[in-house]
């Protein structure tokens, strides 16, 4: 064992965390080697997008991942977390696209090589930001292994991928319903939209039957889109319009007759229970055209102007087009009527633009035979969900999935590698880009201009960041990873693509379990957003409070699943708990005598104290070790920091001064064994969640290992359970605690001592016999008389009920009589001014009557607390008298 060195006398975190983390760096702890001997532990850390800062999201994430990877390697695993980046096609294409227009550079007037450049140099420099910022955190990841979704290797994972589900005919192409931006002109996913409240309207049309001269009333918040109507639905058990159905109507400005179709997608309930059916710019009525073979009239261009099918309106925005129809509609007497009406739109995520659902020609993936195995594997348990709640989220998408949209419209991602030929129009999908066509020889080849979902690389991520399609050693060995650390919110978006994609591609599940946790919000439950700017930086919290408070306040109490709120009181007080931490620590060096430690080493002669520290320190490995197993990391948090606070410094520290200032080496040297394995244990159960503070205190100490970071994770020690000692010791402990309260009552100042009597219980007689120094130590006792029979206790005498005893303290030995009838007596007075004061109040009839109640009774309830606290004060001058 080393001997200690000196440490700061203040905590200050800049002092040491930079540096800390440099020399894990250095000394590859971070790196794990393909160890036969050893288990694999593998994390893949969920993609921050290059799009930016890492936000608190990140924060509570990564401390989630770095915490069990901290556990497993301490635990003699081979762990690797592995850090990466996503390239975020459409989210960085926008950030790269507005940051040009500033330099009034345009995207379409640079080409795309020439953009593409551009979006390089913005990626190098954002996954260098946020690979300092993870390094920040305290993310003990392998940087060495760091990939990127946009990396040669895992682009040839993508390619492979791609040929592979297409030549097993799960790829295809289609014109089908999608979410489309026009402002990016791009096909979006379902996890690129937001839902935005607004205000709008209800539009109430009338469409006249031909050759009846009935109408049939339909309401819309979308007039424009029936430029593409081909047809009205109405429920086949509405009475009201059965003898219309197979009829047809004139559409209004339009002029084209399309059908009455009787469907179940029409609500009997709401609205007049006609439908205008738009199968090319609405979803639904996308299915309800498919059922019923009607045409799909797209009347909008990618940009959102009015197409060439809108006849007058051809070349207007579609809002423009929107107000045009209305007035026509309503000079030609077809609006019926306008309702208010509060409804969510959808909008792109990343511009804000409405979303504009239409038909579009895009490349789909095939769900449904993808789908059944990974829902087979969560059922099975070989994928477990923590907590087991959101299985229920997982199968409802799951079950329900459509075929997935999988092509964008953008330059930035991976390229399809699909490539057409001028000549003979041959398609030909090939990983590697082809030299010539494969039907006619031609060397004129064009590659297909879209780009891949973003989620498509995403969905791969757990085994082509270990090499796939290559059979690496890495692949061999970390492969199936273990535990997938994700928000709730991408249980679909990404979780579920992975487990698919990992069985498909695989034959393995991608990981054994999936921990879902929730979202930051602010201290006022209100989600963190820029909008609302209510966004916390977590770099600013670590440099004010260092990371370690800050992963702390992220993790303690809270329970996964549940949404975390972030406060700053709670981020104080984490700083406040490595504060005590490091103070508690520097007492320890500053009296650890290494001669004496080694010296009595193996003595085992302990003392009530130390016997129960060393069992309450053994039952706390035991339980936070139990709760990391079942990932309650916020218990395990919490139960740590009640241990070190509480049990080792408030009562511990305390209870063995008296030793460390006596002239006894035998018991110096055992209880400075007792204090340092203590102390180093609750370093290393402390170290997941906060690394620096228990890295920087664990090398002063002069500890077994050179680092915290790769110390043996404690264990369970039968031999040191010791039942009877945590009895014994919570007799005293209670009682000590009880007098303490007592004395800060009647506010007695801790120098001044007092004679203590106890009456005790059988069972806690030995404890207060061998107690009698943490009395006189801790509880300001003159002395310990134990009383055989309630005898001989003053009349004056306070009295005390613990778990073990009725403890007695003459009152006059905690008070100096005249004094404190003195202070009586100014309380007296004092209490009776506010009792007259309050009387007075209430007998002014003006105030009562025109005072508010409340207030009123407030004067009532005050003149109630100033009499019971007058009798208070009365009966402690009678008994002092």
């Amino acid at each position: 064992m080393e001997e200690t060195k000196n440490i700061a006398t203040t905590y200050s975190p800049k002092e040491f965390e930079e540096k800390i983390y440099k020399t894990w760096e250095e000394k590859g702890y971070f790196t794990p080697k393909v160890d036969k001997e050893k288990k694999p532990y593998t994390i893949v850390m969920p993609p921050p997008n290059i799009t930016g800062k890492l936000h608190l999201g990140h924060a509570l994430d990564n401390t989630i991942q770095d915490f069990l990877i901290r556990v497993k390697r301490m635990q003699g695993y081979s762990t690797l977390w592995l850090p990466g980046e996503d390239h975020a096609s459409i989210a960085t294409e926008v950030k790269v696209e507005n940051e040009l227009l500033k330099q009034g550079l345009k995207k379409k007037e640079m080409g795309r090589d020439a953009f593409l450049e551009k979006v390089w140099e913005w990626t190098d420099e954002y996954r260098e930001r946020i690979r300092q910022q993870l390094k920040k955190m305290g993310a003990s990841a392998d940087f060495t292994r760091e990939a990127f979704t946009m990396d040669e290797n895992l682009n040839k994972a993508v390619r492979t991928v791609f040929v592979k589900l297409y030549n097993e005919g799960l790829i295809y192409q289609g014109n089908r319903i999608t979410n489309w931006c026009p402002k990016c002109k791009t096909a979006l996913s379902d996890a690129e939209i937001e839902y935005d409240e607004q205000n709008g309207h209800f539009w109430h049309i009338k469409y006249q039957v031909v050759g009846t001269g009935e109408f049939i009333e339909i309401a819309t918040t979308r007039p424009e889109t029936m430029l593409g109507d081909t047809a009205v639905a109405v429920n086949p058990k509405d009475e009201r319009y059965t003898h219309l159905v197979g009829k047809t109507l004139m559409l209004p400005l339009v002029n084209r007759e399309i059908p009455i179709i009787a469907d179940d997608y029409v609500d009997l309930e709401f609205g007049t229970g006609a439908v205008k059916i738009t199968p090319a710019h609405d979803p639904n009525d996308y299915q309800v055209g498919k059922r019923h073979n009607l045409p799909e009239i797209n009347m909008m261009n990618d940009d959102g102007t009015i197409n060439h099918q809108g006849g007058k309106y051809t070349g207007m925005d579609r809002y423009e087009a929107r107000k045009a129809i209305i007035k026509d509609l309503e000079e030609q007497g077809f609006l019926v009527k306008i309702k208010d009406h509060v409804h969510n739109v959808s909008t792109h995520d990343r511009c804000g633009t409405t979303i504009e659902p239409m038909i579009s020609k895009q490349w789909y993936l095939k769900m449904e035979g993808l789908a059944k195995p990974a829902i087979e594997v969560v059922k099975d348990k070989k994928v477990k969900f923590v907590p087991e709640r959101f299985e229920k989220i997982y199968f409802n998408w799951m079950e329900n999935i459509q075929d997935w949209c999988i092509s964008r419209q953008l330059w930035w991602g991976h390229r399809i590698p699909v490539w057409y030929c001028k000549d003979c129009g041959e398609m030909i999908v090939a990983e590697e880009t082809p030299a010539s066509c494969s039907k006619c020889s031609s060397e004129k080849l064009e590659q297909e201009n879209d780009v891949l979902d973003t989620w498509f690389s995403s969905a791969l991520w757990p085994f082509s960041t270990l090499g796939w399609p290559n059979e690496t050693e890495d692949l061999k060995y970390f492969y199936p990873t273990s535990t997938l650390v994700a928000g709730y919110d991408i249980i679909f978006f990404w979780v579920a693509r992975m487990i698919f994609s990992g069985l498909h591609n695989m034959k393995e599940i991608p990981f054994d379990t999936v921990l879902m946790h929730g979202i930051i919000r602010d201290a006022n439950g209100v989600k963190m957003s820029k909008s609302l700017g209510n966004g916390v930086d977590p770099l600013d919290i670590i440099d004010q409070y260092g990371a370690d408070a800050l992963r702390f306040m992220l993790i303690a109490g809270n329970s996964l699943g549940n949404d975390v709120r972030f406060q700053q009181e709670k981020v104080e007080a984490a700083r406040n708990f490595a504060n005590k931490i490091w103070n508690a620590s520097r007492f320890v060096m500053m009296n650890l005598d290494r001669d004496l430690m080694e010296k009595y080493k193996d003595v085992k002669e302990y003392t009530l104290a130390d016997k129960w520290m060393l069992s309450r320190l053994n039952t706390v490995v035991r339980e936070i070790t139990d709760n990391i197993e079942k990932f309650e990391l916020g218990i395990a948090s919490q139960k740590i920091y009640d241990f070190i606070w509480t049990e080792f410094c408030d009562w511990y520290i305390e209870l063995v001064k008296p030793v460390f200032y006596g002239t006894d080496e035998r018991q110096k040297g055992i209880a400075y064994n007792v204090l340092y394995k203590t102390l180093t244990t609750s370093l290393q159960l402390l170290h997941p969640v906060m690394p620096f503070i228990t890295e920087e205190i664990y090398t002063h100490l002069g500890a077994e290992y050179e680092s915290i970071t790769i110390s043996k994770w404690p264990e369970y020690e039968e031999n040191l359970n010791d039942n009877e000692a945590e009895q014994m010791m919570g007799y005293i402990i209670d009682a000590i605690r009880s007098i303490r309260n007592v004395r800060a009552e009647m506010n007695v100042p801790p120098s001044r001592k007092a004679k203590l009597m106890a009456y005790v219980a059988a069972e806690a007689k030995e404890a207060f016999e061998s107690g009698k120094i943490y009395f006189e130590k801790l509880a300001s006792a003159s002395e310990l008389d134990l009383l055989a029979f309630k005898e001989g206790i003053p009349e004056n005498a306070v009295s005390v009920v613990t778990s073990g005893a009725e403890i007695y303290i003459p009152l006059l030995d905690l008070i100096d009589r005249e004094k404190e009838l003195e202070r009586l007596s100014k309380e007296k007075s004092k209490l009776k001014a506010e009792i007259d004061r309050v009387e007075k109040k209430l007998s002014n009839e003006r105030f009562v009557s025109k005072a508010p109640a409340d207030v009123v009774e407030e004067e009532k309830a005050k003149g109630e607390k100033y009499k019971e606290m007058l009798k208070a004060v009365m009966q402690r001058i009678e008994s002092l008298n």
